[in-house]
């Protein structure tokens, strides 16, 4: 891969690195020689990351539903940089709500889409001065939900199929001052969001009203049988990673980068099957 080499300071700033895809992609960035500022909600999940990266990583402390993490994280930024300006903007901060759409609470949709959302809006609205000077790239942390979503995945789908259409407009809006947008769509990878998903499966079963357990109870345990079937298969998160960095460095980065083996078959089949064939293979596949 030949690097793109206009901006000679590389600078990068990454939402959500305090682990999973967010940290693999600091890591990978920082060991190809960016300055990356890591955005974390924790100050020793922050000096873990250094630890690990070296001193080409700056935590920052940065929760993207707050403005005020917002405007801090970008005055630190502008005075480290300059008139280098931001060369790369990783919009990976992101949670997964799931469960029966019937029985979720609004709150709870909301906040996957005040954090999925609105948050990477935001942050991009603040950084988008700072990437016109160094014609910079964004890439946001889509998923393989946002373009085939999964039953009981619906708030969490919904709002990476936000991020497919804000990818469309936003790399037309910004072409005249060369700032290219990708979006990055992984499959199942190895994170503690698996992790947490199960958790929370196994939360909303314990919780369930009788109502929502007389319609519900079965087809959340076969959600939570499959679950633990396809984390076996899933990819390490430095393979997302190597896609983030093509998406920042290549001189024709792609628009659209499905990663893993069910996104790759995923993103053909979209284009292959009528609904009717794509709900049945969801259905297959989560024993539903």
């Amino acid at each position: 891969m030949a690097p793109d080499t206009r901006n000679e300071s590389r600078y990068a700033l990454i939402t959500g690195a305090s682990t999973g895809i967010g940290e693999a992609c600091a890591l990978e960035l920082a060991r190809r020689g960016w300055q990356v500022f890591a955005g974390v909600r924790k100050a020793h999940d922050g000096e873990a990351l250094v630890a690990r990266g070296g001193p080409a990583i700056s935590p920052l402390l940065l929760d993207v539903t707050r403005r005020d993490h917002i405007l801090d994280a970008v005055k630190r930024v502008r005075e480290q940089v300059g008139t280098a300006g931001l060369a790369g903007l990783i919009n990976n901060a992101g949670i997964a709500v799931a469960g029966p759409l019937e029985f979720l609470p609004l709150e709870e949709i909301e906040r996957q889409f005040q954090v999925n959302v609105l948050g990477v809006i935001a942050v991009t609205q603040a950084f988008l001065p700072l990437l016109r000077i160094a014609r910079g790239r964004i890439v946001l942390m889509g998923s393989n939900s946002g373009f085939w979503c999964e039953p009981f995945l619906a708030p969490y789908g919904a709002s990476k199929f936000a991020l497919e259409a804000v990818a469309d407009s936003l790399r037309t809006e910004l072409r005249p001052w060369s700032i290219g947008v990708a979006i990055v769509e992984p499959g199942c990878v190895r994170t503690p969001i698996l992790e947490k998903s199960r958790t929370d499966i196994e939360h909303l079963q314990a919780n369930m009203s009788p109502e929502m357990k007389a319609l519900y109870a079965r087809p959340l345990d076969a959600l939570r049988l499959a679950g633990e079937k396809v984390e076996k298969l899933a990819i390490p998160p430095e393979r997302v990673a190597r896609a983030v960095s093509h998406a920042l460095e290549s001189r024709r980065p792609r628009t659209r980068y499905p990663v893993g083996w069910d996104a790759r078959i995923q993103s053909i089949l979209i284009h292959c099957l009528p609904d009717r064939w794509r709900d049945q293979i969801s259905r297959w596949v989560m024993g539903l």
